[in-house]
Parts: C-alpha cells; sequence; structure tokens
C-alpha cells in the first residue's frame, strides 16, 4: 500500500483571486511581509500498488484525468510506502 501526497497549484501565469484576498486580509491584519500568497489544493491518496512506480502513474492518472486541470494547474505528486 502507498500513499500519494499531491499538491496542485495555479500555473504562475493564473490570477489567483483567492490568494489575493488573502493576501490582502493577511496584510490587514498587521502581517506586512507577507508577500505572494498563492492558494492550492492538497489531496491524499490511499493506493494499492506493486510498486511505487506504479502508485505514482496511478495518481498521474488521477491528477490528469480528473484532479488537475492541466491548462491552468501544476501538480506535484510525493509517494511514500503505508
Amino acid at each position: 500500500m502507498y500513499k500519494a501526497k499531491i499538491n496542485i497549484t495555479l500555473r504562475k501565469s493564473i490570477l489567483d483571486p483567492k490568494g489575493k484576498a488573502a493576501h490582502h486580509a493577511l496584510h490587514n491584519l498587521g502581517l506586512k511581509d507577507v508577500n505572494g500568497v498563492r492558494i492550492g489544493k492538497f489531496i491524499e491518496m490511499d493506493i494499492q500498488a506493486e510498486s511505487d512506480k506504479e502508485a505514482y502513474e496511478l495518481a498521474e492518472t488521477a491528477c490528469s484525468k480528473l484532479l488537475a486541470n492541466e491548462v491552468m494547474e501544476d501538480y506535484q505528486i510525493r509517494i511514500e510506502k503505508n
């Protein structure tokens, strides 16, 4: 059994209104040194696979077919043995 940990973020060229709102709110709270806030998604999946390579491929398929919009988002996958 493997655990896939997936971070999905908007591409740098895409405007991030949630990140902009969070940045503004943090500044209003007095956190003036916080810059460049971007909001993304974190997903964990338990995967039954024979190898970490197979688990990675399954997670990548899940991202490309459903979890991430590859036109607007990038994703990083980390596989851990469970």
